[in-house]
């Protein structure tokens, strides 16, 4: 699934253009990246990008690795980081070829899985009087895993709050949990809609909150709804528990 977000330059005499990815190839324009998120394993200090241009010219590339994190909120930040070293950190492909670019941890990752996205920044020619060029961005989610053991361990709860509720997950485990096609519903079977995140992960230590759009569905607090949803563990069909919010 590729979801695209457009953002609006000033006095909107620029855009770009955000691919966040969670399978197949990564695709914006002339450009293709592959593969489209990195695990890497136990004691694996170092993988590949391809980068492939499929336009008629040649074009450039920057590519920047970030400290990926989530606050207790859900919220992600990212974070300039010496962590990852992606050469070459800047590239210009000729039209039809390819370009491979090398990551390398500088250090292993300790007692839980460190996450990392890697933006690859397409830097667009001068435009011509009366031309907008659009600059494009992909963004590529690295999980790199610890020496030791580390799983997801997450708990789901509904939290109400001043009249909004939401549905919470947190993950007090040491890998990430990727979650997808949430549904909630009442005890007689009734739908609870949900809003749409752009992000499905649930990062190691870090929570996720969705908004839920239809509140009459949401029982007072101590009742329960039922959580149907795809995760990386398997299917996941539980009761969660309706909460006041901390």
């Amino acid at each position: 699934m590729t979801i695209h977000r457009r953002m609006a330059g000033a006095g909107a005499l620029a855009a770009g253009l955000v691919v966040l990815l969670a399978g197949g190839a990564a695709k914006a324009q002339s450009l293709t990246v592959l593969p489209v998120n990195i695990a890497m394993t136990p004691g694996q200090m170092a993988t590949t990008l391809t980068v492939i241009n499929q336009g008629d010219a040649e074009t450039s590339v920057q590519i920047r690795a970030l400290a990926w994190n989530q606050a207790a909120d859900g919220k992600e930040t990212l974070a300039p980081s010496d962590e990852v070293l992606a050469s070459p950190p800047i590239v210009t492909i000729a039209a039809g070829a390819t370009q491979v670019v090398r990551l390398v941890l500088r250090n292993a990752p300790q007692g839980k899985e460190a996450t990392y996205r890697i933006l690859l920044d397409q830097i667009p020619p001068p435009a011509m009087p009366g031309m907008v060029r659009i600059a494009l961005r992909l963004s590529i989610p690295v999980f790199a895993a610890p020496d030791t053991r580390a799983v997801s361990h997450v708990q789901y709860r509904v939290e109400r709050d001043a009249g909004q509720a939401y549905l919470v997950a947190l993950n007090d485990g040491g890998r990430h949990e990727t979650v997808r096609d949430i549904a909630l519903t009442t005890n007689d079977g009734s739908a609870v809609k949900t809003a749409e995140n752009a992000s499905p992960y649930i990062l190691a230590g870090a929570a996720q909150r969705w908004r839920i759009v239809e509140q009459d569905g949401v029982p007072a607090t101590g009742g329960s709804l039922r959580l149907s949803a795809r995760s990386d563990s398997g299917v996941i069909s539980e009761p969660v528990s309706v909460v006041a919010q901390p």
